[in-house]
C-alpha cells in the first residue's frame, strides 16, 4: 500500500462519522499491512471478527483497493416503465376525466382505477404511493387559486394599494395614515360543556365536542400598516351603520390623536362599506372635524380582498384564538 492509502485508512478508523462496518474493514487492511506474517485467523481473533470477513475484505482490497459494498442488482422489476408512466398520467388527470365521481385522487382510488383497466396489471396502493413520491406528486392535496378576468383593470386598481403599502411608514411621517379595514363575520360564540384539557405526553390538547351556542359576533377591525397596530370592535350586526360607528368611534379619534392630516382607507367592495354612500359620508366627517382631517379611499379590485393587509391579521386571529372555538365560561 502507498503512504496516502495508509493515511486514508487511518482517517477512516479515527473519524466519528465513519460507519462501524467501514471502520472494521479499514482496521483489517491496516492490520494486514502492519503484520503481514499473521494469518486470517490471527487477525480475526485480534479484531474480534471472523476469519471469513478478514479473508473477504483482504481479497477485495487486493482487487479494487476499495472498502465499499459491491452494487446489488436487487429483485427484478415487476412493472415496466410504460406501466409506471400510465399510472402517473392517470394521477395527473382529474378524476372526472377518468369518469370517476371524486374530486381528488387517493392512493387506494388510483390503484382501484388501474385495476379496472384490462391493459394494466394489478398494482397495490403502496406501490402507487412510492411512484408518486418519487415523482413528487400528491394528487390528494389541493390549493385554491383565482383567475384574473381583466389583468389591465386589476393592475390599475391594485398598483396604488401595493405602492401605498410599501411606503406606509414614509407616508405616516408625512402626515398620511394608511389603514386597512375589513370585517371578520359570523364569529361563533361557543361554550364547551367541559373546559379544554391541556396536552399530555403523547396526547394533544382535548376540546369538548359538545357545546352551547351563545350567538355570533362580527368583528370590525383596522390595521395601521405603518406600525402594525390593530383597532377593532365587535357588533351583533354587519351593516353600513355599524361600519360608520366603528370609523367614528375608533379610527377618527386615533387619527386625531396621531395628529395626521390625511387618513387613507383601504377597502374591498363589500356591501358593508356601501361604496356609493361612503364618499358622501366621509365628506361629512371632514366637515365635522373642521378641516383637521381629510379622507382618501383605495378600493381593491373586485374579489381581491386577499390584498387587504388586515386579512393577514384575521388569519392569525383565527388560527391562534378562534380555532377550535371555545370561549369558555364567563368570557
Amino acid at each position: 500500500m502507498t503512504d496516502a492509502e495508509v493515511r486514508d485508512l487511518e482517517h477512516l478508523v479515527r473519524a466519528h462519522t465513519t460507519a462501524q462496518a467501514v471502520a472494521l474493514r479499514a482496521r483489517i487492511i491496516l492490520q494486514a499491512h502492519t503484520h503481514p506474517e499473521k494469518s486470517n485467523q490471527q487477525l480475526a481473533l485480534a479484531l474480534g471478527t471472523t476469519d471469513r470477513t478478514v479473508r473477504k475484505w483482504r481479497g477485495q482490497w487486493v482487487k479494487t483497493h476499495q472498502l465499499a459494498d459491491a452494487p446489488r442488482s436487487g429483485a427484478p422489476r415487476r412493472f415496466s416503465p410504460q406501466v409506471r408512466a400510465q399510472v402517473t398520467a392517470i394521477a395527473c388527470s382529474l378524476p372526472k376525466q377518468e369518469h370517476i365521481s371524486l374530486l381528488r385522487w387517493s392512493r387506494a382510488e388510483l390503484a382501484r382505477r388501474v385495476a379496472q383497466d384490462p391493459a394494466l396489471p394489478r398494482i397495490s396502493a403502496s406501490t402507487v404511493g412510492r411512484w408518486l413520491k418519487a415523482e413528487r406528486l400528491r394528487p390528494w392535496r389541493s390549493h385554491s387559486w383565482q383567475h384574473i378576468h381583466d389583468p389591465l383593470t386589476f393592475l390599475q386598481r391594485a398598483r396604488p394599494v401595493l405602492e401605498a403599502d410599501a411606503q406606509a411608514r414614509a407616508l405616516l411621517r408625512a402626515g398620511t395614515w394608511l389603514v386597512s379595514l375589513d370585517e371578520k363575520t359570523s364569529i361563533q360564540v361557543r361554550e364547551g360543556e367541559q373546559l379544554p384539557r391541556p396536552v399530555r405526553s403523547g396526547k394533544p390538547m382535548l376540546h369538548e365536542a359538545r357545546y352551547q351556542r351563545r350567538g355570533a359576533r362580527h368583528l370590525f377591525a383596522g390595521l395601521s400598516i405603518a406600525d402594525g397596530k390593530v383597532y377593532g370592535t365587535c357588533r351583533q350586526r354587519k351593516c353600513f351603520v355599524d361600519f360608520q360607528a366603528f370609523v367614528q368611534q375608533d379610527i377618527i379619534p386615533e387619527a386625531l390623536r396621531r395628529q395626521v392630516q390625511t387618513v387613507t382607507l383601504i377597502l374591498d367592495n363589500g356591501t358593508t362599506h356601501a361604496p356609493k354612500q361612503l364618499e358622501r359620508w366621509l365628506k361629512a366627517q371632514e366637515q365635522a372635524c373642521e378641516g383637521r382631517l381629510r379622507f382618501q379611499v383605495h378600493w381593491l379590485p373586485p374579489n381581491v380582498s386577499w390584498l387587504d393587509q388586515i386579512e393577514i391579521w384575521f388569519s392569525l386571529l383565527q388560527r391562534k384564538c378562534l380555532q377550535p372555538t371555545d370561549l369558555g365560561r364567563g368570557k
